[in-house]
């Protein structure tokens, strides 16, 4: 998958958005998987391909067909037109493309790529009556424009410090501080005429290890760059987290990320992920965990894997790694980001092998899910 190709699907999503279409996350997924499989100079195979799967109604057809003029007008400008004017960024594209490069040297171009991907910053969402904090929180990462990242940075920051923050609900005793422990209180004093012995107890903060694993697959493009943004929060912020990033195979990121004085210098120095916006094998990548850091994993160690369950590897190594991840870790949380589409339903091959193994499955579609996240980080 082009870059100029990810780039002009993306601000065409957002154009069919704009004219009323419901496009959902998934459905963009889908589209660029198509235009993988057919020839894209054939303008009207690419229109049928898209028209196909991103209108539902016949209604839908004439609005489509306009904006199709805009997104392939903005393709083959940044692709395989040379005769049009082209920026140094869709030159370097095309260099990347028809030449033998140093496979590093493409992947740290592609990295960069996925934080340079515009899309019109007039397009807003806001609704009457809320905040702009309110709509940011409840919009979904794929419709996010350039300029609101630095917003996003902020909040994603911020909810780390909470989680770190965050203690258990078990209690210990103390003699000062805390709530009053009614039951202690009357266990003390059970053979006394009158209570003069209060007794209480104050909240019991649990050492939780994080390792996190997070997808950087294609199919996960629209959502990669926000995710580790959030990733690159926590790995700041917490205490005890291990970050690794995978695609067909894995690669740990934690030093990359802590290191970093900014996020876009942390993804900037990326260039170590080299399968990144490649294909998708998440047994194997969790085969290569398992046996390289399944060290790291105890009964107090919460394992968060950011996926949306495309897997082109074999099944059954997928269920025998989640087997083995769950064993040993003390609780297995899988966020997907389609899980924030009301219409989504797990029924990729990958998503169904490895529902089974999971103790929570929920979203990160948008900032609001990453805050609910602190309610599933416990373990008894």
């Amino acid at each position: 998958m082009t870059r100029a190709l990810t780039h002009a699907m993306i601000a065409f999503a957002a154009t069919l958005r704009r004219v009323g279409l419901t496009v959902t996350t998934e459905s963009v997924g889908q589209a660029l998987r198509a235009l993988d499989l057919i020839d894209l100079m054939d303008r009207d195979g690419v229109y049928l391909a898209l028209r196909m799967i991103l209108t539902s109604r016949m209604e839908e057809q004439t609005v489509f067909e306009r904006c199709f003029d805009e997104f392939w007008q903005l393709y083959t400008q940044w692709s395989f037109q040379p005769e049009q004017p082209s920026t140094a960024a869709a030159q370097e594209a095309n260099d990347l493309e028809t030449s033998e490069i140093d496979p590093a040297t493409q992947s740290d171009a592609l990295v960069q790529s996925i934080d340079d991907v515009e899309i019109d910053p007039t397009e807003r969402l806001d609704l009457p009556g809320q905040s702009d904090i309110d709509v940011l929180s409840a919009q979904d990462f794929s419709t996010f424009t350039s300029d609101q990242l630095q917003e996003v940075a902020r909040l994603t920051t911020e909810i780390a410090k909470r989680l770190a923050r965050r203690v258990s609900r078990r209690r210990k005793p103390s003699r000062r501080r805390g709530t009053l422990d009614l039951r202690g209180t009357m266990r003390a004093n059970i053979m006394r005429d009158e209570l003069i012995d209060l007794r209480r107890h104050a909240r019991r903060r649990r050492r939780v290890k994080l390792v996190l694993l997070c997808d950087v697959s294609g199919s996960m493009t629209l959502y990669s760059r926000f995710l580790l943004q959030f990733l690159y929060a926590l790995q700041n912020t917490f205490g005890r987290v291990e970050t690794f990033a995978f695609a067909t195979r894995l690669t740990r990121i934690s030093d990359l990320l802590r290191g970093s004085s900014s996020y876009q210098l942390a993804l900037a120095s990326l260039s170590g992920v080299r399968d990144w916006s490649g294909g998708t094998r998440v047994g194997e990548s969790l085969r290569q965990f398992n046996e390289r850091w399944g060290r790291l994993l105890d009964p107090r160690t919460i394992v968060v894997l950011l996926s949306d369950g495309w897997d082109a590897g074999n099944p059954d190594l997928l269920a025998q790694e989640m087997l083995n991840l769950k064993r040993r870790a003390g609780k297995l949380i899988w966020l997907n980001p389609l899980l924030g589409d009301p219409t989504y339903e797990p029924l990729t091959r990958g998503m169904a092998v490895a529902l089974p193994f999971v103790h929570t499955f929920a979203p990160a579609h948008n900032i609001d899910s990453l805050r609910m996240l602190a309610r599933h980080l416990t373990v008894r």
